[in-house]
């Protein structure tokens, strides 16, 4: 029996708040408990909390696996690499056969040990274009700078495979990383040979570019070299549309989230201001979500500078941008005729400068909803909440209940 027919349906609103969760550190404080969030606040006492393990206890997430699970996807089973996402949210052409991968413009010195894998966050159009068409054994290299540092890479040959490593070291200090093969096929060492000479190329063509000479110049880091990881190769899968019964659209400034709702089906909204960055224009987030909502039924809002700020280490950074959000982009949010869930993708505790596997806060508000005796939107908060605490990959079914599109289960 289902309950996808009637005039019983409602909206809904998904906020995720990029990299939100944290943990006590100043005055023994979470940036979340120490930002004024009175719109959160009011959203929290006024609907139902909870703490969730965005893939499960223990799990560290990544940004893009964190992400397929919050729309019920399971990452173990629907992950094509982050590669892909990157490239889809980039809006380069993708094939099938085609190997993405996401990459960063990083500094390194002349013994390849990285100084910088994000080149001072600072990308180059320019630059990306020095290395755009590139043709090494046969194979077409694309790519396309998208946020800040940040990159996507398409490769194009025959006999290709997603199954390498990464050469992004993930740590300063490091050497640059060999790509390796992770199976034992020709595809793999084919393909594994590739990214060393592409990664090698780039390092040649970009260290004595006019405009790293400019950066120099300036006492800004080089962006000399592209460091790949997340490769991955795309495969069509089923939409939210058709797994859900519910359209959806996306708002978000950075290409990997454009990316994944893209993969499942989503429809992207261009929004003048959204960079992806601290920059970015939230106000225009909000009216372009809001209006986005007389569309389709569910709107997927992302913000993303928040996790910026813990993997810098900056306290007080992540607690001002939390606030900005309250006030930019909650306020005009909070009272749409919708549902409304507010939650992290993950965790990025300021005190480690990673992602860890500490489960994030998550609200939900609307009619029928049970509330709760929470009153205050922060991770220790809503421990108490009536959603107690649940996987992100149950998230979307809750939605998609509250809205009416449900699927019994049994007769």
């Amino acid at each position: 029996m289902s309950g996808k027919s009637g005039s019983d349906k409602h909206k809904a609103i998904l906020l995720v708040c990029d990299g939100l969760g944290d943990r006590p550190s100043v005055d023994g404080k979470t940036p979340l408990q120490a930002a004024y969030t009175p719109n959160l606040d009011e959203l929290s006492e006024a609907g139902i909390n909870g703490l969730m393990d965005v893939i499960s206890p223990g799990i560290v997430p990544g940004s893009d696996t964190a992400h397929l699970s919050l729309f019920g996807y399971d990452p173990y089973t629907y992950y094509p690499g982050r590669g892909v996402f990157e490239a889809l949210g980039a809006d380069m052409d993708l094939h099938k056969r085609d190997v993405a991968f996401r990459a960063n413009f990083a500094t390194v010195d002349e013994n390849m040990r990285v100084i910088d894998r994000r080149a001072g966050r600072k990308g180059s159009k320019e630059l990306a274009e020095a290395l755009n068409g590139l043709e090494i054994d046969g194979v077409t290299i694309s790519m396309e700078n998208t946020t800040e540092h940040r990159c996507a890479v398409v490769m194009r040959g025959k006999h290709l495979s997603r199954y390498v490593s990464d050469v992004d070291t993930h740590e300063a200090g490091d050497f640059v990383q060999e790509c390796k093969p992770l199976k034992d096929g020709e595809a793999e060492r084919k393909t594994a040979t590739i990214v060393n000479k592409f990664v090698e190329k780039s390092y040649e063509l970009l260290n004595d570019h006019p405009v790293n000479e400019e950066r120099r110049q300036k006492g800004e880091l080089p962006a000399n070299i592209i460091l790949l990881r997340g490769a991955g190769s795309y495969e069509k899968i089923t939409s939210i549309k058709e797994r859900f019964g519910f359209s959806a659209a996306c708002v978000a400034g950075a290409s990997l989230y454009k990316g994944v709702a893209k993969y499942l089906g989503m429809d992207i909204i261009p929004v003048e201001g959204a960079t992806g960055r601290a920059d970015t224009n939230l106000e225009n987030k909000a009216e372009a979500a809001l209006h986005a909502l007389e569309e389709y039924d569910f709107v997927f809002v992302h913000v993303k500078d928040i996790d910026n700020n813990g993997h810098d280490g900056n306290y007080e950074g992540k607690k001002n941008i939390i606030a900005k959000i309250d006030k930019e982009l909650v306020a005009r949010l909070k009272d749409a005729d919708a549902y409304i869930a507010v939650t992290g993708d993950h965790s990025t505790p300021v005190s480690i400068k990673r992602h860890s596997s500490d489960p994030v806060p998550l609200l939900i508000k609307g009619e029928g909803v049970r509330t709760d005796d929470v009153n205050k939107f922060d991770e220790i908060s809503v421990s108490s909440g009536g959603l107690c605490r649940i996987k992100g990959i149950d998230l979307m079914p809750i939605l998609a209940d509250f809205m009416g599109y449900y699927t019994m289960y049994g007769t």
